[in-house]
């Protein structure tokens, strides 16, 4: 993908938006794989609504592409979005071994929805 010149203005708007460690954490997860709507719930401990907020508005920056499977939705990095490539910038940062990160791994489950 060919990096992309953002605004200052554009570039803000996305910094605030994972400044978040909840959102940072998904955009972290889904930048290795897919997730269902109910990992998420377990693996942060949060109410569906809450986690669905947090897809939301990661979704609606572009950030995450969506794919609905009967009732549940599926969530994963979107590729093509201009702000993927500083994206991927800033989760490089972040340790592998972060204890935040190392804990949402220890509660992931395979799917089980519905």
């Amino acid at each position: 993908m060919e990096t992309v010149k953002l605004s200052s203005a554009k570039t803000a708007e996305c910094m605030k938006l994972i400044s978040d460690p909840t959102r940072l954490l998904i955009m972290k997860l889904v930048s290795k794989k897919e997730y269902c709507v109910c990992q998420f719930v377990d693996m942060f401990d949060m109410s569906q609504p809450a986690v669905s907020q947090h897809l939301r508005k990661l979704k609606q920056a572009g950030l995450l592409k969506e794919e609905r499977r009967g009732q549940w939705r599926f969530y994963s990095m979107d590729p093509d979005s201009y702000h993927t490539p500083m994206i991927q910038l800033i989760l490089a940062q972040i340790d592998d071994e972060d204890p935040d990160l190392l804990k949402l791994l220890k509660k992931e489950t395979p799917v089980n929805c519905g």
